[in-house]
Parts: structure tokens; sequence; C-alpha cells
């Protein structure tokens, strides 16, 4: 898969966004740290993973809580270098309460495309499994599959 290097477009700003989206869904810490740099820089809730062997162990932590993790993406605004993007997912914990997770990112990439900074606010929301929206099979969001927009989030 070709790499999508800045300075972005609407085309290529949304392109980025989805690929990131994909790479998440997969919940496979190796692969989503391969969009970074070696030195990215992090600010994920309360941790600042720096590096890609931080940003491995912070996603591994991450998807042994939240577990069945579905997660939607959407371009917020781009420009030069630089994406802004909101997401919701939806996982549940070990004792099966779901939640909705809620955010804001913004993204700074280096010239070849890598994330060199991702500055992440999440707020999380208790929901019932009626209330859950996303049901597509685990991985990969489907391209007829609604929108945050769409879904009302």
């Amino acid at each position: 898969m070709q790499i999508i290097m800045p300075p972005f477009t609407l085309e290529t700003a949304t392109a980025k966004v989805r690929k990131a989206e994909d790479d998440w869904n997969t919940r496979n810490p190796q692969l989503v740290a391969m969009d970074y740099t070696e030195d990215s820089r992090w600010r994920n809730r309360a941790e600042f993973p720096v590096g890609r062997t931080e940003i491995i162990a912070f996603l591994t932590r991450k998807w042994n809580k939240e577990l069945d993790y579905r997660l939607i993406k959407e371009l917020w605004s781009f420009n030069g270098n630089r994406i802004a993007v909101r997401f919701a997912y939806e996982w549940h914990d070990d004792s099966g309460q779901w939640f909705r997770s809620y955010g804001n990112e913004n993204w700074e990439f280096n010239a070849n495309g890598l994330n060199k900074r991702r500055y992440a606010s999440i707020n999380d929301m208790p929901i019932s499994c009626a209330e859950r929206k996303y049901h597509w099979p685990l991985g990969r969001r489907p391209d007829n599959d609604p929108s945050l927009s769409e879904l009302g989030l």
C-alpha cells in the first residue's frame, strides 16, 4: 500500500484517517506502531508514550482491557502536515460492561507520511448492550456501515 504523505488534500486526508481507523480496528499493536515514527510522541489521557516500543506496550495494555474494540474515525480538519479527527469506539471490560469512548485527536506527520505527534482527548460513557451502535464483525468497518455523523455521534 502506498504511504500517504503531506501536504494533505481533502482526498488524501480522508484516506489517511480511514487507514488509521482500519489499522486500529485490527487491534494489532505492531501493525499500528508502524504508522508512527520511531520517536513519535503521544498524549493519550494521562499516558505519554514516546517511540514505537512504548506505543506497542501502551496498545497491548489498552486492548487487553478494552475487549471487542470497534472504532470509527472521522476527518475534522487538515492543513499541510496536520490532521484533526474525531472518533468514537465501543468496547467492554472483563465484567461485560459496555462503553462508548468519544474523543478528538490532533496528528502531525513527518515528510514521509509517518505520524510524529498524536494528542488524544478521550471520555468514556457506560452504555447498555442495547445502546451499542457498532455491530460489524471484529476487524475493518465495512464501507457501507454508517459514519459517526450518520450515526448521530
